[in-house]
């Protein structure tokens, strides 16, 4: 699976657009907005979108989601129905960060648990995720070691759990449990800053490392 980062919206935030080079069918993860930069980034590689998939409902990730379905007339995938309240509060969420007004929602389609969608040939399978938000989802795609987990763990940083619905120890069993099971070497997505990989996260997070665990 091929992955192209597009930092999006005042936020900085990792949209990606992912495809298969055998089909070039694709998808975008979290078009949180500027809508123009995507399309850009859609229109040179050549990709045939087919589906939005989001990992989360904050604003950030989710802004952006209507305007870039729209355009290219595909459904909405994702979060966890856990983020509905995110999804359903999206003018609030607006008001309160000072982004364009975004209308609530409701996506073609809920994730849960070990669900998988198909991006051409390519498989991405769910895990669920919460503490960042109670919705979470991370999406797995084996065959490329690559793993997009939006906010749940960044490199050397893990994500907020101040906001509503959010949870510490959530977050720090689902990144123990779900993400710290993968491959080491497993190519790691976040939602905000650079790539990183399953082993350096477990080596050295000071959030969630084995050393900090024993």
């Amino acid at each position: 699976m091929n992955i192209v980062v597009i930092p999006v919206t005042p936020f900085a935030q990792n949209c990606s657009l992912i495809w298969d080079s055998q089909t070039m069918q694709g998808a975008l993860v979290d078009p949180g907005g500027d809508a123009q930069k995507i399309y850009a980034q859609v229109e040179k590689n050549n990709v045939t979108i087919t589906k939005i998939i989001l990992t989360h409902g904050h604003l950030d990730h989710v802004g952006g989601t209507l305007e870039v379905a729209e355009h290219f007339k595909v459904p909405i995938i994702g979060p966890h129905i856990g983020d509905k309240f995110w999804l359903d509060g999206l003018m609030q969420q607006s008001q309160m960060f000072g982004f364009p007004p975004a209308k609530p929602f409701s996506p073609d389609q809920w994730l849960t648990e070990d669900d998988e969608i198909a991006i051409g040939n390519q498989t991405l399978s769910i895990l669920h995720c919460p503490g960042h938000t109670p919705g979470h989802v991370a999406l797995v795609e084996r065959n490329s070691n690559k793993v997009i987990v939006g906010d749940i763990i960044f490199a050397g940083s893990i994500g907020r759990t101040d906001f509503p619905q959010g949870n510490h120890q959530q977050l720090i069993t689902s990144i123990r449990e779900k993400l710290f099971q993968l491959p080491g070497d497993m190519q790691v997505y976040p939602g905000h800053g650079p790539t990183t990989t399953i082993s350096k996260e477990k080596a050295t997070n000071p959030f969630v490392a084995d050393a900090k665990f024993g």
